[in-house]
Protein backbone atom coordinates (compact mmCIF):
# COMPACT_ATOMS: atom_id res chain seq x y z
CA UNK A 1 0.00 0.00 0.00
CA UNK A 2 2.78 2.41 0.97
CA UNK A 3 4.60 1.67 -2.29
CA UNK A 4 1.41 2.46 -4.26
CA UNK A 5 0.97 5.78 -2.45
CA UNK A 6 4.58 6.74 -3.06
CA UNK A 7 4.24 5.91 -6.75
CA UNK A 8 1.05 7.98 -6.92
CA UNK A 9 2.85 10.97 -5.39
CA UNK A 10 5.69 10.60 -7.88
CA UNK A 11 3.18 10.42 -10.74
CA UNK A 12 1.38 13.53 -9.48
CA UNK A 13 4.70 15.35 -9.21
CA UNK A 14 5.58 14.42 -12.81
CA UNK A 15 2.15 15.57 -14.03
CA UNK A 16 2.47 18.89 -12.14
CA UNK A 17 5.97 19.44 -13.51
CA UNK A 18 4.70 18.71 -17.03
CA UNK A 19 1.79 21.13 -16.64
CA UNK A 20 4.08 23.79 -15.16
CA UNK A 21 6.50 23.36 -18.05
CA UNK A 22 3.66 23.59 -20.56
CA UNK A 23 2.41 26.83 -18.97
CA UNK A 24 5.93 28.30 -18.97
CA UNK A 25 6.41 27.34 -22.63
CA UNK A 26 3.06 28.85 -23.71
CA UNK A 27 3.73 32.06 -21.78
CA UNK A 28 7.23 32.35 -23.28
CA UNK A 29 5.93 31.79 -26.81
CA UNK A 30 3.19 34.37 -26.25
CA UNK A 31 5.63 36.93 -24.88
CA UNK A 32 8.69 36.24 -27.01
CA UNK A 33 7.46 34.47 -30.15
CA UNK A 34 7.67 37.58 -32.32
CA UNK A 35 11.18 38.28 -31.12
CA UNK A 36 12.32 34.70 -31.76
CA UNK A 37 10.88 34.69 -35.27
CA UNK A 38 12.50 38.05 -36.08
CA UNK A 39 15.89 36.95 -34.79
CA UNK A 40 18.45 36.74 -37.56
CA UNK A 41 19.27 33.15 -36.57
CA UNK A 42 15.72 32.08 -37.50
CA UNK A 43 15.22 34.06 -40.69
CA UNK A 44 15.99 30.98 -42.78
CA UNK A 45 12.41 29.94 -41.91
CA UNK A 46 10.95 32.64 -44.10
CA UNK A 47 13.72 33.89 -46.37
CA UNK A 48 16.59 32.53 -48.44
CA UNK A 49 19.31 34.74 -47.05
CA UNK A 50 20.18 36.84 -44.04
CA UNK A 51 17.82 39.57 -45.30
CA UNK A 52 14.12 39.61 -44.46
CA UNK A 53 13.38 39.53 -48.19
CA UNK A 54 9.82 38.23 -47.83
CA UNK A 55 8.73 41.13 -45.65
CA UNK A 56 5.55 42.98 -46.57
CA UNK A 57 5.48 46.41 -48.19
CA UNK A 58 6.37 49.47 -46.13
CA UNK A 59 4.45 52.66 -47.01
CA UNK A 60 4.49 56.25 -45.82
CA UNK A 61 1.39 58.09 -44.60
CA UNK A 62 0.43 59.24 -48.11
CA UNK A 63 0.72 55.79 -49.66
CA UNK A 64 4.22 56.19 -51.09
CA UNK A 65 5.93 52.79 -51.23
CA UNK A 66 9.25 52.97 -49.40
CA UNK A 67 10.14 49.27 -49.53
CA UNK A 68 8.54 46.12 -50.91
CA UNK A 69 9.38 42.59 -51.97
CA UNK A 70 9.55 41.72 -55.66
CA UNK A 71 10.57 38.23 -56.71
CA UNK A 72 12.19 37.47 -53.37
CA UNK A 73 14.17 40.70 -53.55
CA UNK A 74 13.73 43.73 -51.30
CA UNK A 75 13.44 46.88 -53.43
CA UNK A 76 13.17 50.50 -52.42
CA UNK A 77 11.62 53.75 -53.63
CA UNK A 78 13.08 54.83 -56.97
CA UNK A 79 13.84 58.37 -55.71
CA UNK A 80 17.37 58.50 -54.26
CA UNK A 81 16.64 61.61 -52.14
CA UNK A 82 13.63 59.88 -50.58
CA UNK A 83 15.66 56.74 -49.89
CA UNK A 84 18.37 58.73 -48.13
CA UNK A 85 15.94 60.96 -46.24
CA UNK A 86 13.90 58.10 -44.73
CA UNK A 87 16.78 55.64 -44.31
CA UNK A 88 17.04 55.73 -40.53
CA UNK A 89 13.36 55.72 -39.66
CA UNK A 90 12.76 53.02 -42.30
CA UNK A 91 15.90 51.03 -41.50
CA UNK A 92 17.63 48.27 -43.39
CA UNK A 93 16.98 44.52 -43.37
CA UNK A 94 20.38 43.49 -42.01
CA UNK A 95 19.98 45.18 -38.66
CA UNK A 96 22.79 47.70 -39.04
CA UNK A 97 20.27 50.41 -38.15
CA UNK A 98 18.91 48.74 -35.05
CA UNK A 99 16.14 51.29 -34.41
CA UNK A 100 14.81 51.21 -37.99
CA UNK A 101 11.23 50.12 -38.65
CA UNK A 102 12.29 47.15 -40.78
CA UNK A 103 14.28 45.84 -37.82
CA UNK A 104 12.06 46.64 -34.84
CA UNK A 105 8.84 45.67 -36.66
CA UNK A 106 10.28 42.77 -38.65
CA UNK A 107 7.85 40.43 -36.89
CA UNK A 108 4.89 42.47 -38.14
CA UNK A 109 6.32 42.68 -41.65
CA UNK A 110 6.78 38.91 -41.67
CA UNK A 111 3.15 38.34 -40.72
CA UNK A 112 3.89 36.41 -37.56
CA UNK A 113 1.06 35.86 -35.05
CA UNK A 114 0.75 33.66 -31.97
CA UNK A 115 -1.91 31.33 -33.40
CA UNK A 116 -0.62 30.76 -36.93
CA UNK A 117 3.07 31.53 -36.52
CA UNK A 118 4.38 32.39 -40.03
CA UNK A 119 1.69 30.38 -41.85
CA UNK A 120 0.37 33.52 -43.60
CA UNK A 121 3.83 34.32 -44.95
CA UNK A 122 4.34 30.75 -46.17
CA UNK A 123 0.91 30.78 -47.83
CA UNK A 124 1.09 34.15 -49.56
CA UNK A 125 4.86 34.45 -50.01
CA UNK A 126 4.99 37.95 -48.54
CA UNK A 127 4.11 39.56 -45.23
CA UNK A 128 1.36 42.12 -44.56
CA UNK A 129 1.50 45.80 -45.46
CA UNK A 130 2.81 48.20 -42.83
CA UNK A 131 1.96 51.91 -43.11
CA UNK A 132 4.05 54.43 -41.19
CA UNK A 133 2.82 57.85 -40.04
CA UNK A 134 5.97 59.30 -41.65
CA UNK A 135 5.57 61.65 -44.62
CA UNK A 136 8.43 60.80 -47.02
CA UNK A 137 8.25 64.15 -48.83
CA UNK A 138 8.49 66.04 -45.53
CA UNK A 139 11.60 64.00 -44.74
CA UNK A 140 13.06 65.00 -48.10
CA UNK A 141 12.37 68.67 -47.32
CA UNK A 142 14.13 68.40 -43.95
CA UNK A 143 17.01 66.38 -45.41
CA UNK A 144 17.65 68.93 -48.17
CA UNK A 145 17.20 71.88 -45.79
CA UNK A 146 20.01 70.55 -43.57
CA UNK A 147 22.26 70.88 -46.61
CA UNK A 148 25.91 70.21 -45.80
CA UNK A 149 25.28 69.75 -42.08
CA UNK A 150 24.82 66.51 -40.20
CA UNK A 151 22.27 66.29 -37.42
CA UNK A 152 18.65 65.41 -36.82
CA UNK A 153 15.18 66.78 -37.58
CA UNK A 154 11.84 65.47 -36.31
CA UNK A 155 8.22 66.64 -36.37
CA UNK A 156 5.25 65.07 -34.62
CA UNK A 157 1.61 65.73 -33.85
CA UNK A 158 1.59 66.62 -30.17
CA UNK A 159 -2.14 65.82 -29.85
CA UNK A 160 -1.88 62.25 -31.17
CA UNK A 161 1.82 61.39 -30.79
CA UNK A 162 2.12 60.43 -34.47
CA UNK A 163 5.63 60.96 -35.86
CA UNK A 164 5.42 62.73 -39.23
CA UNK A 165 9.06 63.47 -40.08
CA UNK A 166 12.31 61.91 -38.90
CA UNK A 167 15.67 62.57 -40.57
CA UNK A 168 19.20 61.75 -39.46
CA UNK A 169 22.47 62.68 -41.17
CA UNK A 170 24.93 61.45 -42.30
CA UNK A 171 22.96 58.96 -44.33
CA UNK A 172 23.54 56.71 -47.31
CA UNK A 173 21.65 55.02 -50.14
CA UNK A 174 20.59 51.42 -49.49
CA UNK A 175 20.47 50.76 -53.22
CA UNK A 176 24.05 51.97 -53.75
CA UNK A 177 25.70 51.47 -50.39
CA UNK A 178 29.16 53.08 -50.32
CA UNK A 179 31.98 50.55 -50.35
CA UNK A 180 33.98 52.68 -47.92
CA UNK A 181 31.14 53.32 -45.46
CA UNK A 182 33.05 51.65 -42.63
CA UNK A 183 36.32 53.49 -43.25
CA UNK A 184 35.43 56.92 -44.68
CA UNK A 185 35.01 59.51 -41.88
CA UNK A 186 32.25 61.32 -43.78
CA UNK A 187 30.01 58.34 -42.97
CA UNK A 188 30.88 58.28 -39.27
CA UNK A 189 27.62 57.63 -37.44
CA UNK A 190 25.72 56.70 -40.61
CA UNK A 191 24.16 53.65 -38.92
CA UNK A 192 22.94 55.75 -35.99
CA UNK A 193 19.47 57.31 -36.03
CA UNK A 194 20.33 60.51 -34.20
CA UNK A 195 16.66 61.39 -33.70
CA UNK A 196 16.28 58.57 -31.17
CA UNK A 197 19.88 57.57 -30.41
CA UNK A 198 21.78 60.86 -30.55
CA UNK A 199 23.09 62.71 -27.48
CA UNK A 200 24.12 66.35 -27.66
CA UNK A 201 25.09 69.32 -25.52
CA UNK A 202 21.83 71.30 -25.53
CA UNK A 203 22.97 74.87 -25.18
CA UNK A 204 20.22 77.38 -24.50
CA UNK A 205 17.26 75.09 -25.17
CA UNK A 206 18.06 73.82 -21.65
CA UNK A 207 16.95 77.22 -20.32
CA UNK A 208 13.40 75.90 -20.80
CA UNK A 209 14.07 73.39 -18.00
CA UNK A 210 15.77 76.03 -15.81
CA UNK A 211 12.81 78.36 -16.43
CA UNK A 212 10.40 75.59 -15.41
CA UNK A 213 12.31 75.11 -12.15
CA UNK A 214 12.29 78.86 -11.49
CA UNK A 215 8.53 79.05 -12.10
CA UNK A 216 7.94 76.23 -9.63
CA UNK A 217 10.43 77.28 -6.94
CA UNK A 218 10.89 81.07 -7.00
CA UNK A 219 7.51 82.69 -6.18
CA UNK A 220 8.47 86.24 -7.20
CA UNK A 221 10.38 85.33 -10.37
CA UNK A 222 8.19 87.60 -12.54
CA UNK A 223 8.53 90.57 -10.17
CA UNK A 224 12.31 90.50 -10.10
CA UNK A 225 14.72 92.32 -12.35
CA UNK A 226 18.23 91.24 -13.26
CA UNK A 227 21.44 92.85 -14.51
CA UNK A 228 23.81 91.63 -17.19
CA UNK A 229 27.18 93.16 -18.08
CA UNK A 230 28.26 90.28 -20.30
CA UNK A 231 29.37 87.91 -17.55
CA UNK A 232 28.01 86.48 -14.31
CA UNK A 233 30.87 86.33 -11.81
CA UNK A 234 30.42 83.58 -9.24
CA UNK A 235 33.68 84.06 -7.32
CA UNK A 236 35.33 87.46 -7.20
CA UNK A 237 38.56 87.56 -9.17
CA UNK A 238 37.73 84.45 -11.21
CA UNK A 239 36.20 84.04 -14.63
CA UNK A 240 32.43 83.54 -14.53
CA UNK A 241 29.67 82.45 -16.90
CA UNK A 242 30.11 84.35 -20.16
CA UNK A 243 27.02 85.84 -21.78
CA UNK A 244 26.35 86.20 -25.49
CA UNK A 245 25.90 89.98 -25.05
CA UNK A 246 25.80 92.84 -22.56
CA UNK A 247 22.05 93.00 -21.96
CA UNK A 248 22.15 95.84 -19.45
CA UNK A 249 20.17 96.34 -16.25
CA UNK A 250 16.54 95.92 -15.24
CA UNK A 251 15.86 92.74 -17.23
CA UNK A 252 12.64 90.94 -16.38
CA UNK A 253 12.43 87.14 -16.36
CA UNK A 254 10.56 87.23 -19.68
CA UNK A 255 13.11 89.57 -21.24
CA UNK A 256 15.96 87.36 -20.02
CA UNK A 257 14.28 84.41 -21.73
CA UNK A 258 13.75 86.40 -24.93
CA UNK A 259 17.38 87.50 -24.95
CA UNK A 260 18.57 84.03 -23.87
CA UNK A 261 20.74 85.77 -21.29
CA UNK A 262 23.38 83.42 -19.92
CA UNK A 263 24.17 85.71 -16.99
CA UNK A 264 20.60 85.78 -15.70
CA UNK A 265 19.95 82.07 -16.14
CA UNK A 266 23.25 81.13 -14.54
CA UNK A 267 22.28 83.31 -11.56
CA UNK A 268 18.85 81.65 -11.41
CA UNK A 269 20.37 78.16 -11.62
CA UNK A 270 22.77 78.89 -8.76
CA UNK A 271 19.96 80.34 -6.63
CA UNK A 272 17.81 77.28 -7.25
CA UNK A 273 20.62 74.90 -6.37
CA UNK A 274 21.45 71.52 -7.85
CA UNK A 275 18.77 69.58 -5.97
CA UNK A 276 15.84 71.65 -7.23
CA UNK A 277 17.20 71.82 -10.76
CA UNK A 278 17.75 68.08 -10.89
CA UNK A 279 14.27 67.44 -9.45
CA UNK A 280 12.67 69.53 -12.20
CA UNK A 281 14.82 67.95 -14.90
CA UNK A 282 14.01 64.44 -13.72
CA UNK A 283 10.29 65.25 -13.58
CA UNK A 284 10.68 66.11 -17.29
CA UNK A 285 12.40 62.83 -18.18
CA UNK A 286 16.10 63.41 -17.56
CA UNK A 287 18.19 60.65 -15.98
CA UNK A 288 15.50 58.08 -16.76
CA UNK A 289 14.73 55.40 -19.33
CA UNK A 290 12.48 56.56 -22.17
CA UNK A 291 10.91 54.73 -25.09
CA UNK A 292 8.92 55.90 -28.08
CA UNK A 293 6.58 52.91 -28.14
CA UNK A 294 8.82 49.99 -29.13
CA UNK A 295 11.74 52.25 -30.04
CA UNK A 296 14.34 52.82 -27.28
CA UNK A 297 15.44 56.40 -26.70
CA UNK A 298 18.94 57.37 -25.61
CA UNK A 299 18.80 58.69 -22.06
CA UNK A 300 19.27 62.44 -21.52
CA UNK A 301 21.45 63.25 -18.51
CA UNK A 302 21.55 66.20 -16.12
CA UNK A 303 23.78 65.88 -13.06
CA UNK A 304 25.32 69.25 -12.12
CA UNK A 305 27.55 69.29 -9.04
CA UNK A 306 25.99 70.65 -5.85
CA UNK A 307 29.20 72.22 -4.55
CA UNK A 308 30.65 73.84 -7.69
CA UNK A 309 28.52 76.93 -8.26
CA UNK A 310 30.30 77.96 -11.45
CA UNK A 311 29.71 74.56 -13.02
CA UNK A 312 26.09 74.65 -11.80
CA UNK A 313 25.68 78.00 -13.55
CA UNK A 314 27.01 76.55 -16.80
CA UNK A 315 24.73 73.52 -16.45
CA UNK A 316 21.71 75.81 -16.00
CA UNK A 317 22.33 77.32 -19.44
CA UNK A 318 22.80 73.95 -21.17
CA UNK A 319 26.56 73.55 -21.07
CA UNK A 320 28.79 71.59 -18.66
CA UNK A 321 28.14 67.82 -18.79
CA UNK A 322 24.44 68.05 -19.72
CA UNK A 323 23.41 65.85 -22.68
CA UNK A 324 20.01 65.63 -24.36
CA UNK A 325 18.32 63.46 -26.95
CA UNK A 326 16.29 65.13 -29.76
CA UNK A 327 13.21 62.90 -29.34
CA UNK A 328 13.19 63.62 -25.62
CA UNK A 329 13.08 67.36 -26.27
CA UNK A 330 10.42 66.88 -28.93
CA UNK A 331 8.24 65.27 -26.26
CA UNK A 332 8.99 68.14 -23.85
CA UNK A 333 7.72 70.56 -26.50
CA UNK A 334 4.67 68.36 -26.91
CA UNK A 335 4.01 68.45 -23.17
CA UNK A 336 4.16 72.25 -23.06
CA UNK A 337 1.96 72.63 -26.14
CA UNK A 338 -0.47 70.00 -24.86
CA UNK A 339 -0.93 71.57 -21.45
CA UNK A 340 1.11 69.04 -19.51
CA UNK A 341 1.24 65.68 -21.31
CA UNK A 342 3.94 64.96 -23.87
CA UNK A 343 3.23 61.85 -25.90
CA UNK A 344 5.79 59.32 -27.05
CA UNK A 345 6.31 59.62 -30.83
CA UNK A 346 4.61 56.69 -32.59
CA UNK A 347 5.67 55.91 -36.18
CA UNK A 348 3.06 53.24 -37.06
CA UNK A 349 -0.34 53.98 -38.66
CA UNK A 350 -1.56 50.52 -39.68
CA UNK A 351 -0.45 46.91 -39.99
CA UNK A 352 -2.10 44.49 -42.38
CA UNK A 353 -4.88 46.96 -43.17
CA UNK A 354 -5.84 47.38 -39.52
CA UNK A 355 -5.40 50.94 -38.24
CA UNK A 356 -3.19 51.50 -35.25
CA UNK A 357 -5.70 52.68 -32.65
CA UNK A 358 -3.39 52.58 -29.66
CA UNK A 359 -4.03 55.28 -27.09
CA UNK A 360 -1.23 57.88 -27.12
CA UNK A 361 1.41 56.96 -24.57
CA UNK A 362 2.59 59.70 -22.19
CA UNK A 363 6.38 60.05 -22.23
CA UNK A 364 6.81 63.40 -20.44
CA UNK A 365 4.64 65.17 -17.88
CA UNK A 366 4.84 68.85 -16.95
CA UNK A 367 2.78 70.58 -14.28
CA UNK A 368 -0.16 72.15 -16.21
CA UNK A 369 0.41 75.62 -14.70
CA UNK A 370 4.14 75.41 -15.48
CA UNK A 371 3.27 74.33 -19.04
CA UNK A 372 0.94 77.32 -19.40
CA UNK A 373 3.63 79.77 -18.31
CA UNK A 374 6.30 78.15 -20.50
CA UNK A 375 3.88 78.33 -23.43
CA UNK A 376 3.60 82.09 -22.86
CA UNK A 377 7.39 82.53 -22.62
CA UNK A 378 8.11 80.47 -25.75
CA UNK A 379 5.53 82.42 -27.75
CA UNK A 380 7.07 85.63 -26.41
CA UNK A 381 10.48 84.51 -27.73
CA UNK A 382 9.14 84.37 -31.28
CA UNK A 383 7.06 87.54 -31.15
CA UNK A 384 9.50 89.74 -29.27
CA UNK A 385 12.94 88.41 -30.25
CA UNK A 386 13.16 86.06 -33.23
CA UNK A 387 10.28 87.56 -35.18
CA UNK A 388 7.15 85.94 -36.61
CA UNK A 389 8.57 86.68 -40.05
CA UNK A 390 10.98 83.80 -39.46
CA UNK A 391 7.95 81.47 -39.25
CA UNK A 392 5.26 82.98 -41.53
CA UNK A 393 1.66 82.04 -40.60
CA UNK A 394 2.78 79.39 -38.13
CA UNK A 395 2.03 81.07 -34.77
CA UNK A 396 5.17 79.45 -33.46
CA UNK A 397 6.49 79.10 -29.94
CA UNK A 398 10.10 78.09 -29.50
CA UNK A 399 13.64 78.38 -28.24
CA UNK A 400 16.95 78.47 -30.05
CA UNK A 401 20.17 77.01 -28.74
CA UNK A 402 23.83 77.51 -29.56
CA UNK A 403 25.68 74.62 -27.98
CA UNK A 404 29.38 75.31 -27.53
CA UNK A 405 31.65 72.39 -28.41
CA UNK A 406 35.30 72.31 -27.40
CA UNK A 407 37.55 72.71 -30.42
CA UNK A 408 34.70 72.92 -32.96
CA UNK A 409 31.97 75.20 -34.24
CA UNK A 410 28.87 75.28 -32.05
CA UNK A 411 25.81 73.13 -32.74
CA UNK A 412 22.67 74.94 -33.91
CA UNK A 413 19.41 74.03 -32.11
CA UNK A 414 15.74 74.91 -32.42
CA UNK A 415 12.82 73.38 -30.54
CA UNK A 416 9.26 74.59 -30.84
CA UNK A 417 5.66 74.07 -31.90
CA UNK A 418 2.75 75.78 -33.64
CA UNK A 419 -0.21 77.15 -31.69
CA UNK A 420 -2.51 76.88 -34.72
CA UNK A 421 -5.49 74.62 -34.05
CA UNK A 422 -5.13 73.12 -37.52
CA UNK A 423 -1.37 72.52 -37.15
CA UNK A 424 -0.72 70.85 -33.76
CA UNK A 425 2.88 70.03 -34.61
CA UNK A 426 6.12 70.21 -32.61
CA UNK A 427 9.57 70.28 -34.20
CA UNK A 428 13.15 69.70 -33.11
CA UNK A 429 16.26 70.38 -35.16
CA UNK A 430 19.95 70.11 -34.41
CA UNK A 431 22.46 71.01 -37.11
CA UNK A 432 25.91 69.91 -36.05
CA UNK A 433 28.66 72.56 -36.12
CA UNK A 434 26.35 75.00 -37.91
CA UNK A 435 26.81 77.88 -35.46
CA UNK A 436 24.01 79.98 -33.98
CA UNK A 437 20.58 78.48 -33.39
CA UNK A 438 19.13 81.58 -35.03
CA UNK A 439 20.63 80.40 -38.32
CA UNK A 440 20.43 76.89 -39.74
CA UNK A 441 18.20 75.26 -37.09
CA UNK A 442 15.54 77.98 -37.33
CA UNK A 443 15.60 77.88 -41.14
CA UNK A 444 15.32 74.08 -41.32
CA UNK A 445 12.50 74.04 -38.75
CA UNK A 446 10.57 76.67 -40.66
CA UNK A 447 10.95 74.87 -43.99
CA UNK A 448 9.60 71.57 -42.73
CA UNK A 449 6.76 73.26 -40.81
CA UNK A 450 5.84 75.28 -43.92
CA UNK A 451 5.62 71.99 -45.83
CA UNK A 452 2.97 70.71 -43.43
CA UNK A 453 1.13 74.04 -43.55
CA UNK A 454 0.93 73.75 -47.35
CA UNK A 455 0.31 70.00 -47.36
CA UNK A 456 -2.13 69.14 -44.54
CA UNK A 457 -1.57 65.63 -43.26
Amino acid sequence: MKITVRRAFVLYAVILAFLAGTVILVVNVAMNGKTWVANSANRHLYSRSKDVISAGPLLDSRGVVLAETEGKKRVYNEDEAIRMAVLHVMGDTNGYISTGTQNIYSDSLSGYNFVDGIYTLKKHGVGPELVMSIDAEACRVAYEALGKYNGAVAVYNYETGKLLCSVSKPTYDLVNKPEDIDSNPIYSGAYLDKVVSGLYTPGSIMKIVTAASAIENIPDIYERTFDCNGEYVVTEGQRGVICNDDHGSGLTFEEAMNESCNAVFAQIAIELGADKLIATAESMGFNGELTAREVPIKDSSFNPPATDKLELGWAGIGQSTTLVNPTHFLAIMGAIANGGEGYAPDRISSIGGESDIRTPEVMISVNPETARQLDYLLRSNIKNEYGDYRFPDLEMCGKTGTAQITGATSHSWFVGYSQRDDLPLAVVCIAENAGSGMGTAVNVSNEVMQYFLENPY
